[in-house]
């Protein structure tokens, strides 16, 4: 059971991880995203999975699907910012000719190790960005990005390791745009997130770097119904508030999704209208927009690569399953 198989999706090769209550597949050759978590257990999909006919599609927006990584996440004002005296230009590409969403998309990554033991089994993957000219285009920063994700039991850990390649400091930043699946009963779920308030935004949903008060929200730290909610929040995480979501059914299925808290700092809740088919919980280590703000790291988030440094990084997502009477 706690195995590694290959499969296939559109003709890219997939990696199946394999415990007693998980199937969970990664797609490395379309940007390293996991598109598919199976639950044995409840026989129920997890996450939003792209179907055979979805491939044009998420070759145009990966990021609808699945839990793939956004590098930097969220939007950026004209595409542009100035960091240590090296200006950046990423492509404008959504409204307001501004940016969204990084730079990090289809590339293919490489399968380097893949392990398997009593305990679990493990995928660990890699990309160079020097490798993508188009990226270099935008960042000319050479980063080694590594993931090893690995299941044990009911338990996902991804665990992430940046390494700056280059001569001088960067800004980075990372989210997941993680889609979990609600199947048409937003009634039945109750989400749990510890947080301390919202970021204001502007007319074209970028941050303007105020923190208003939670207001209705505050529910979420006691655990807010989904039914009838309509997000498009980005929230921060208060200090000695874990950065940990719970999201649980009424009859006690669900899960924890938590987040190394020495980096993310924030979480995005998106569903797309109102809450129905899904709710996207996004862990967020700076705020969209974040070198262009006029306030410091402390708040933005915003990590200082410097040449050589290395950052390593986990997010866990943990399945909760009903007590048996």
């Amino acid at each position: 059971m706690k195995q590694v198989t290959k499969g296939q999706w559109n003709g890219y090769d997939t990696y199946i991880l394999h415990s007693r209550e998980l199937e969970v597949t990664l797609l490395p050759w379309l940007g390293n995203n996991v598109i598919s978590i199976w639950d044995n257990i409840m026989s129920r999909q997890v996450i939003r999975r792209p179907d055979e006919n979805d491939l044009a599609f998420y070759m145009q927006k990966p990021y609808h699907f699945g839990m793939p990584m956004l590098i930097p996440p969220g939007r950026i004002r004209g595409g542009h910012f100035e960091y240590e005296g090296r200006e950046y230009q990423f492509d404008r590409n959504t409204a307001g000719d501004n940016h969204i969403h990084g730079l990090h998309r289809t590339q293919p990554w490489r399968v380097s190790d893949i392990e398997e033991d009593e305990d679990g089994c493990a995928v660990t993957t890699e990309f160079l960005t020097a490798d993508d000219p188009h990226w270099m285009e935008q960042f000319p920063a050479p980063l080694k990005l590594e993931m090893t994700m690995r299941l044990q039991g009911d338990r996902l850990t991804q665990h992430l390791k940046v390494t700056h390649l280059g001569d001088q400091p960067v800004p980075f930043g990372i989210g997941f745009h993680t889609w979990f699946l609600l199947d048409q009963q937003p009634d039945a779920w109750t989400l749990h997130l510890p947080v301390d308030g919202i970021y204001g935004l502007d007319q074209d949903l970028l941050t303007t770097g105020d923190v208003l008060p939670l207001g209705a929200l505050q529910q979420l730290n006691d655990g807010m119904n989904l039914q009838g909610t309509n997000f498009d929040t980005l929230l921060r995480i208060g200090k000695g508030q874990p950065a940990e979501a719970t999201l649980l059914r009424s009859d006690g299925y669900g899960f924890k999704y938590s987040a190394d808290p020495q980096y993310y700092k924030h979480w995005v809740l998106y569903t797309k209208g109102e809450a129905n088919e899904f709710l996207c919980i996004e862990p967020y280590t700076w705020l969209p927009n974040a070198p262009n703000l006029p306030v410091g790291p402390d708040v933005t988030g915003l990590i200082r690569l410097e040449p050589k440094q290395s950052i390593e990084m986990d997010l866990k997502l943990s399945m909760v399953y009903p007590i048996e009477s």
